[in-house]
This record gives structure tokens, C-alpha cells and sequence, in this order.
């Protein structure tokens, strides 16, 4: 099974413009997202797929593969799906380039999925971790996801989700991390397909394999989750590192 793992990283972003090339201690942030998914050795490739010169040059400084987006993208999606078109991977991993903490156990965990699915019929996975600040659970930057008994995606939102109606049984909630993995073939028919209308709603492209019917794996961890949307998260991002330090 060849696995590899593709950054999409997109220069313009609506909440946080040019936020990839910000310094996050003594590097950007790209370089610190590529440079932690590469230690992972977990990789036949890594590949940072991007629309951007300073993102390219960046990442060619430090040796690395970079693809240049030829087309316009609506999501990371397409973008990633563009960029392996033409390999032999069989799993393609998509870690989004604001996400620069993500640990090699959990990135372990998801590739279990596949490796442990011999009929393959999961088409593709992601990560969840437990949300319980309120404040948190409330910020519709936080995509919320529920799951069955089996820990398949039931569905996806930026409101609290489930709704508990009676109030004393305990909450849980889940934030859904930017991090998926695709069979290769889910991924190539997501990007010939048209966004459909929850997708459309709430702004999340993952909610179109679950209208499509396709089964989609959550993996829970307890991986600190420091995804880069606001210059305030940047600030959170910089604490944390000087505490790792």
C-alpha cells in the first residue's frame, strides 16, 4: 500500500491572508507543518501543492516537492486531487498547511483504518478530539462531527451538534480536525463532482462524500489541535511551542 501525503496550501485565505507565511518561532508556518509531516517518516512522498511563489519558494529552500496548481479550486480537495492525478498512490493523506502540531501516533491511527479495512469499504477517514470549553464548542470556526457507534461520520457542522435536549445527561462533543485520508479513487470522483446543498450550507467540503453515501471513518485522538484560522490562533500557536520548548 503506497501512502502519500499532500499539503495543500493555498497563499489567499479568507479569515487569514498570507497566514502559512507567517513566522511561528523561527520558521513559517508552511515550513513548520512540512517539516513535522516529513519526521513522521510514515511517507512514500510529501508533496506541498500550492498556487503561491513564496509558498514554492519556501518549501524548494528546504528541499522539498512542491506541485503548482494549474487550475482555480474551490477546495483543498480538488487541489490535492489535481496534484496526484498521475501517481500510484493508493492512500493519499491531506494535512492542511495551517496545522503545524500534528504528531505521528495520530497520523499512525488513521493509516490503521485502511491497513486494518480489507474489503476495502471505507473510502476515506479523518480525526476527531474531544471539544469541552463552551467558548469552543460554540465558534462556528470549530467544525463539530458526530458519529455513529461505530465511529462513521454521521455529520458535520459549525453549530453545537448534537443538541441536548435534556440537560442532564453529559455532553460530549467533537471537533473534527483538518486532516483526512482518501483512497485515491474517492478522492479522484470528489473532484469531477458539483458541491451539493449541506455542503454548500455550512461550508464544509467533506459533507459532500457523506451526500454521496460515501463511509467515512473518524478516528479520535487526543492530539493538541492548534489549526491556524485568526492571527489569534497564530498567538495560541506561538505559546504553545514555547511551552513544548
Amino acid at each position: 500500500m503506497k501512502v502519500i501525503a499532500v499539503i495543500p496550501a493555498r497563499y489567499q485565505a479568507s479569515r487569514f491572508p498570507g497566514k502559512l507565511m507567517q513566522k511561528l518561532g523561527s520558521q513559517t508556518v508552511i515550513a513548520h507543518t512540512y517539516q513535522n509531516v516529513l519526521n513522521t517518516e510514515l511517507f512514500s512522498e510529501v508533496i506541498v501543492a500550492t498556487d503561491s511563489d513564496a509558498i514554492q519558494q519556501e518549501i524548494e529552500s528546504l528541499g522539498g516537492k512542491v506541485f503548482r496548481s494549474i487550475k482555480e479550486h474551490e477546495c483543498g480537495s480538488d487541489r490535492i486531487a489535481e496534484s496526484v492525478l498521475n501517481t500510484d498512490a493508493d492512500i493519499v493523506v491531506n494535512i492542511q498547511g495551517d496545522e503545524p502540531f500534528l504528531n505521528e501516533p495520530s497520523l499512525s491511527a488513521l493509516l490503521d483504518v485502511f491497513k486494518n479495512d480489507s474489503n476495502k469499504e471505507i473510502d476515506l477517514a479523518s480525526l476527531m478530539i474531544p471539544l469541552v470549553e463552551q467558548n469552543e464548542i460554540q465558534n462556528p470556526n470549530n467544525v463539530k462531527v458526530i458519529v455513529d457507534q461505530n465511529n462513521f461520520a454521521l455529520y458535520f457542522s459549525r453549530s453545537p451538534i448534537p443538541f441536548y435536549r435534556a440537560t442532564n445527561i453529559p455532553q460530549l462533543y467533537h471537533k473534527h480536525l483538518g486532516v483526512y485520508a482518501f483512497r485515491k479513487e474517492a478522492l479522484i470522483h470528489f473532484s469531477h463532482s458539483d458541491m451539493t446543498p449541506l455542503e454548500q450550507a455550512e461550508k464544509i467540503e467533506c459533507i459532500r462524500y457523506l451526500e454521496q453515501g460515501k463511509k467515512m471513518k473518524m478516528v479520535l485522538t487526543d492530539q493538541a489541535a492548534i489549526g491556524i484560522d485568526t492571527p489569534e490562533d497564530l498567538i495560541k500557536a506561538q505559546q504553545f511551542l514555547n511551552n513544548k520548548s
